[in-house]
């Protein structure tokens, strides 16, 4: 039986599967995961943490039964000539066509302490990658190594689990990648209004049981030390198969390494015409491939990706700017209000986004969101739109059907309407149906008043479209 292997048990490639079925692939379809559990949203991972989720509840709805999962296997190596795949338990799989879906790893920083002699982490330390790593805290402060999105949401999460936290960063301000230095300030100041200690601009020098020490000779007691130090794209099945690799395994507009019949996607891999770092969207790339290998498309087209992170009642979006840059004529806007928790700073091109940022309302979080990922145009009251007044969210009408509403789950209008319609008509019964809400829950409100208007619609009739009559 040879078909598509997929090597990977995350996300990314769960969705392969069900995509492939969804869009006609007859073939095999098999999917080994290394973890000894079915595939489940790592994104979630915030929401065991601070304990409104068990981590049971992260379990990807089931592939249709004719997808081959296996669990709890490791793939050691690929013989590309033969076509096969070889597990650590000695078996060994043929394919037409593998895909890597690998993943990245922690990264550990160089810290003496934090790992043994034979480079396992030391007691008391872990990462904050499977659901594994998210089992009880020791007695004692937590402290989080990163202060990047990771970082940010794990001494959240503890935070609201009741823990005491301390946050080392290297950078002079929480996302230092992300965010200027104005955002930065807001969200520090979020932060320590929530009771996370901060302690910016300094790295840990070593690590003891119970303790860490930082490079400016401070000692922060430490029941447990979490590493949110970055990851490192989980390429070695493909470097000991010969392909391509840089920080990713490289790959073509067709998702495909340099042996046509392997292609990789999500955080193991890297597109061939962008330099140093690999791709986002892994879902959106996972859907991409199986239109390419059920002949429905041709090439991957990268989407608008917006980084959010999972924080309950912080309301922030980071937009990435594009490969080529700004230009003369751009146009800057920005909006201060440090004692409201607001700021944004947006730059446009005739009067669309290119790359900014919000943070304070959760209206404007979700309209910049859709302007920026349609590459529509923005209204033309910016001031509404950056401080949440404009009442819709793209200054006019009402979002599409195909409109993402849970980013965590990727849950759109149309499945919430359709789950509402089957029968879930609370919000409660929408999250069990489609998962929205279940992750970082700043769609909450957005669900809540989805259900207010479909149930006056089922009352009253649908409203009339702008500009008709009653």
């Amino acid at each position: 039986m040879s078909g598509v292997l997929v090597v990977g048990g995350g996300p990314a490639a769960h969705r392969l599967a069900e995509r492939l079925r969804r869009y006609g692939y007859e073939g095999a379809v098999t999917v080994v995961g290394a973890e000894p559990r079915a595939p489940y949203n790592r994104a979630l991972l915030g929401s065991v943490l601070d304990g409104t989720l068990d981590a049971g509840r992260l379990t990807l709805p089931g592939l249709p039964s004719d997808v081959r999962v296996l669990t709890g296997t490791r793939v050691t190596g690929v013989d590309r000539a033969a076509r096969t795949v070889r597990t650590g338990d000695g078996r060994e799989f043929g394919y037409d066509t593998l895909v890597l879906a690998t993943g990245a790893r922690p990264r550990t920083p160089p810290v003496p302490g934090l790992t043994d002699g034979a480079g396992r982490l030391a007691e008391g330390v872990r990462t904050v990658r499977t659901a594994a790593d998210c089992r009880p805290l020791s007695e004692g402060p937590a402290v989080v190594l990163g202060g990047g999105l990771r970082g940010v949401e794990t001494a959240a999460a503890l935070r609201r689990a009741g823990h005491e936290v301390a946050l080392v960063h290297p950078g002079d301000r929480p996302l230092s990648r992300h965010l200027d230095a104005a955002g930065g300030a807001v969200l520090a100041e979020w932060l320590r209004s929530r009771g996370v200690a901060l302690h910016l601009g300094v790295r840990v020098a070593e690590y003891a049981r119970g303790k860490v020490v930082l490079d400016d000779g401070r000692v922060l007691a430490a029941g447990t030390v979490l590493l949110c130090a970055g990851s490192v794209p989980d390429t070695g099945l493909a470097r000991s198969a010969g392909l391509p690799v840089r920080e990713g395994v490289v790959v073509d507009s067709r998702l495909r390494s340099a042996d046509p019949r392997v292609h990789a996607l999500g955080d193991c891999a890297q597109r061939a015409d962008l330099p140093g770092a690999t791709v986002l969207g892994a879902w959106e790339q996972a859907d991409a491939l199986a239109r390419i290998l059920t002949g429905k498309d041709l090439l991957y087209r990268d989407g608008r990706q917006v980084l959010r992170p999972r924080t309950p009642g912080m309301n922030l979006v980071v937009l990435p700017p594009d490969a080529g840059g700004d230009e003369d004529g751009d146009e800057t806007v920005t909006l201060r209000d440090p004692a409201g928790g607001r700021y944004a700073r947006l730059v446009l091109r005739g009067a669309r986004l290119r790359h900014g940022l919000v943070i304070g309302s959760a209206r404007a979080v979700a309209a910049v969101s859709r302007l920026y990922g349609g590459d529509a145009p923005v209204p033309s009251d910016l001031l509404a739109l950056l401080t949440g007044a404009d009442g819709t969210y793209a200054g006019a009408g009402e979002p599409p059907e195909d409109a993402v509403v849970c980013h965590c789950n990727n849950v759109t209008r149309k499945a919430l309407k359709d789950a509402w319609r089957a029968g879930a008509r609370d919000t409660g019964a929408l999250g069990r149906a489609t998962r929205a809400t279940t992750g970082c829950g700043s769609c909450a409100p957005v669900v809540r008043q989805l259900c207010a208007a479909l149930a006056r619609e089922a009352v009253s009739g649908p409203a009339p479209a702008e500009g008709g009559t009653r």
